[in-house]
């Protein structure tokens, strides 16, 4: 059983203390250095960096002859070197490991106390741009509203692996996004007058196999597609389907006859029967009419559209059938699949009275004509307190009651909170995250940031969103930085569900795992390749990771674990037997199989590659990096 101390929650919780200060240089405390420290380096290190010799820049003689507290960062480059083994350089005279770990642990303890009592957690950036999926969860929290910022918004540029470090600049061209969207966004969470026949249309990767039950769509389906979707309005919509076409621009699969199904949240809502003709017929009309249109309630729902599965038939080939198909010369498709889904509308349609957004917004608050103004003051104080993460005055909401006052002159009510809604959108209080210093602070001085920028900063953190009103009541009366209410506040985001996005975004971005959707190997060399298949590999990551986050176990795990995260595609690729189905369940790892911890999955061997091999170097640079946290000299 791993020491409590390693566990993943307690590690988080101390990142949490750190995130309740901001800081800049001190003067350190004095603190004397261990006879066995001064042992060792005289034994092995001072050839390269003493009497004279400064290799890389570093005098460790001169260090010895002062206080630790007073080099405590070259200490701190000393204590990682020696963590991993990169100094004495190899082939040279070094200590053994028992001396390694001896004086790595006197070294390291010492740096902790300083530490302590000399706070320097970092500096950030004072004002900062909510990313793209900051903001995508904000509206989501704020307006119960899941829409596609993908398509409202540009992707934000990475820094370092990550997205959230370059967002400080706002062009007028990226404004102007912000504003189209708020404007989109507010239409959609009140129901306003939405564009007559719409369309969207969702896509599937030419990569993907169709052949078997895909991940996300009904039992007893076989591939297709399920996308989710917000229907602005009550009314009348269509749903087209298209299949995929090779590059002859003839319909793949083999010939013969398919049932094609039209779903609504899993609820059938058209069905096809489709021939694929013979092999050069003239296919061009089989999917020029696989329309359907359906009535759909305002709100957020689930469109797809699968084949039903027929009996299953083994592949005969001399060799082992690959598990891909997809390509028309290599490994061509057995069954047609499903290329895209279009969904367009409302056509007649109607203001809705119910759903997710409205309830979120209007909070059972009506109107009559002579309280309007009073019941938006209502309607929006809370929506401003979310919004900005703050507590609120009346000057805050001067703006968007202007804007409701022009929006109810010109259609109504509702048309006045749409209007204020967008102004709250594209107000810097919603779409930036500022820090500022308090007035009393000397320059370079560490102090403690505000409860209710703490409040941000966690959230923001394990949720990529904006704090709920339990985190935000305890911010504003001044209590959150209390170690037992810090504690168990963390504690609670981490069980709650938004915590996912500790895995979707963090650890996707740290782990690199963005970088798989764009990685495709060589597929002469691998032709059982496909997104299938690489998609195995990034879910078995996240769930993975996620299992560590929620069960609370050791950190140690990450690197170490006797479980995996498996279905039946993924077991095939690593051998693993007696996996089945598309489903990923956690299995028990034997001795022989060797592929527990991050370092042996298969997505992080992907991204630490190249297309037509491995690459030592590469991924040795990311454990180095990404684990260590001691990356290599240039």
């Amino acid at each position: 059983m791993p020491s409590h101390s390693t566990s993943f929650r307690r590690c988080i919780a101390a990142l949490a203390v750190v995130a309740a200060w901001a800081c800049s240089p001190l003067t350190f405390a004095v603190d004397g250095i261990d006879a066995r420290v001064r042992q060792l380096a005289d034994e092995y290190c001072l050839t390269c960096h003493g009497y004279g010799v400064r290799e890389g820049g570093l005098a460790i003689d001169e260090l010895l002859e002062e206080p630790l507290a007073e080099h405590a960062e070259q200490w701190e480059a000393v204590a990682r070197r020696l963590s991993v083994r990169q100094m004495p350089p190899a082939g040279e005279p070094r200590p053994s490991e028992a001396a390694y770990d001896q004086v790595g642990l006197l070294l390291t303890s010492q740096l902790d106390r300083i530490s302590l009592a000399n706070p320097r957690p970092g500096r950030t950036e004072t004002i900062r741009r909510l990313t793209r999926t900051e903001y995508r969860h904000a509206i989501r929290d704020l307006l119960a509203l899941d829409v596609a910022v993908d398509e409202l918004l540009p992707a934000d540029e990475e820094s370092h692996g990550f997205d959230n470090v370059t967002v400080v600049n706002l062009s007028p061209m990226l404004l102007e996004r912000y504003i189209s969207a708020a404007q989109k966004i507010s239409r959609l969470a009140v129901g306003g007058d939405a564009e007559t026949a719409a369309e969207r249309t969702c896509r599937v990767r030419a990569d993907v196999t169709q052949d078997a039950h895909i991940p996300g769509t009904p039992l007893g389906a076989r591939g297709g597609l399920v996308v989710r979707h917000y229907f602005p309005q009550d009314g009348q919509y269509e749903v087209q389907t298209r299949l995929m076409r090779d590059r002859n621009e003839e319909l793949e699969g083999r010939p013969g006859k398919y049932e094609l199904e039209i779903l609504l949240d899993r609820r059938r809502a058209g069905a096809f029967a489709i021939e694929r003709p013979p092999v050069g017929a003239i296919d061009k009309s089989v999917d020029e009419n696989l329309l359907t249109r359906v009535h759909v309630s305002a709100g957020p729902h689930e469109v797809g559209a699968v084949f039903l599965r027929s009996q299953a038939s083994v592949v005969e080939t001399v060799r082992q059938p690959l598990n891909v198909h997809y390509n028309y010369y290599r490994h061509p498709r057995i069954e047609p699949a499903v290329y895209e889904i279009t969904v367009r509308g409302p056509f007649h349609g109607s203001t809705p009275r119910d759903t997710p957004s409205r309830r979120r917004i209007f909070a059972g608050i009506s109107a009559t004509p002579d309280d309007q103004q009073r019941c938006a003051e209502q309607i929006l104080t809370p929506l401003l307190r979310r919004a900005y993460r703050r507590e609120i005055d009346e000057a805050d909401l001067q703006q968007p009651l202007q804007f409701f006052a022009q929006g109810r002159q010109n259609g109504g009510f509702d048309a006045g909170i749409e209007k204020a809604l967008a102004a709250i959108l594209v107000n810097p209080s919603f779409l930036f995250r500022v820090q500022r210093e308090p007035p009393s602070a000397a320059p370079g001085e560490v102090y403690p940031v505000t409860d209710v920028e703490l409040a941000s900063r966690l959230s923001f953190f394990l949720w990529s969103s904006i704090p709920d009103n339990e985190l935000l009541d305890l911010a504003v009366a001044g209590r959150l930085r209390e170690p037992e209410i810090l504690r168990s506040q963390t504690a609670r985001m981490l069980a709650d569900e938004r915590s996912a996005s500790l895995t979707d975004n963090f650890a996707a971005q740290w782990l690199y795992l963005q970088n798989l959707n764009s990685f495709t190997p060589d597929m002469r060399l691998y032709p059982d390749f496909d997104d299938n298949l690489r998609q195995a590999f990034r879910e078995e990551t996240e769930l993975f990771f996620s299992s560590v986050v929620r069960d609370d176990r050791s950190v140690l795990d990450l690197i170490d674990a006797d479980d995996a995260y498996l279905n039946e595609r993924l077991a095939k690729h690593y051998g693993i037997p007696h996996v089945y189905g598309s489903h990923f369940r956690r299995v028990a790892l034997d001795e022989q199989d060797q592929r527990g911890g991050l370092l042996r999955q298969a997505s992080i061997l992907c991204v630490t590659s190249y297309p037509t091999r491995t690459s030592p170097v590469i991924r040795g640079k990311w454990i180095l990096e990404n684990l260590l946290g001691c990356p290599p000299p240039p």
